[in-house]
C-alpha cells in the first residue's frame, strides 16, 4: 500500500525559508519520479518539481533558483526545500508519484507565506 504523508508547512514571513518533508512507505523513491505539486484557492493545481528515479530535478518557473528538491533514499523520504518565499507561494502543498494509471497524493501541507 502507498502512502505519502507530508510535513513541514506553516506560516512564515515574506523571504523565509521553509523545509517541507513527504515520508513514503509502499514503494522505493529511487525506482520513481515523485512531484510536489501545490494548490492556492481558486487557482489549479501546479507542478511545483520533480525529481525522476534518476535523480534528475525539474521545476517549475515560479519556484526556479528558489526551491530545491532533494530526497533520501535511505530515509525514503522526500524533501522541498523553499526559499525566498513570497506571499503567492502560500498554498497547499503535495507530493505525489503516479504508479501506472493511479496517482497517489499525501494529505498536504499548508505554506502561508505573510507579514
Amino acid at each position: 500500500q502507498v502512502q505519502l504523508v507530508e510535513s513541514g508547512g506553516g506560516l512564515v514571513q515574506p523571504g523565509g525559508s521553509l523545509r517541507l518533508s513527504c515520508a513514503v512507505s509502499g514503494i522505493n523513491l529511487s525506482r520513481n519520479d515523485m512531484n510536489w505539486y501545490r494548490q492556492a484557492p481558486g487557482k489549479q493545481r501546479e507542478l511545483v518539481a520533480t525529481i525522476t528515479r534518476s535523480g534528475i530535478t525539474k521545476y517549475g518557473d515560479s519556484v526556479k533558483g528558489r526551491f530545491t528538491i532533494s530526497r533520501d533514499i535511505a530515509k525514503n523520504t522526500l524533501y522541498l526545500q523553499m526559499n525566498s518565499l513570497q506571499p503567492e507561494d502560500t498554498a497547499v502543498y503535495n507530493c505525489s508519484v503516479t504508479l501506472g494509471w493511479t496517482t497517489y497524493r499525501g494529505q498536504g501541507t499548508q505554506v502561508t507565506v505573510s507579514s
